[in-house]
């Protein structure tokens, strides 16, 4: 039987997708998403801070505000789509 569908696979799938709703609704208590969203903005006010002082990379960025690379591009990225930061 090459063809198909996998129901292990299948089964694998349903289980993690369950699982990632439990978590999801785990954290979207509105006290627990207000407190993330206050840490997020002022995140963004030290990027905003940061890239004013010439931290215009991720490489850059990242150490100082003790991120990963991949957050601080997300950040940049996100802070140059809003128009809050020019390339």
């Amino acid at each position: 039987m090459d063809e198909g569908v996998d129901p292990t696979k299948m089964c694998q799938t349903l289980v993690n997708r369950v699982a990632s709703s439990r978590q999801l609704q785990a954290i979207s208590n509105p006290e627990i998403i207000g407190l993330f969203e206050d840490w997020f903005d002022e995140l963004e006010a030290e990027v905003l801070e940061s890239v004013q002082k010439g931290a215009n990379t991720p490489q850059e960025l990242a150490p100082q505000l003790s991120i990963s690379l991949v957050g601080a591009d997300f950040l940049l990225t996100k802070l140059k789509r809003e128009h809050k930061i020019t390339e």
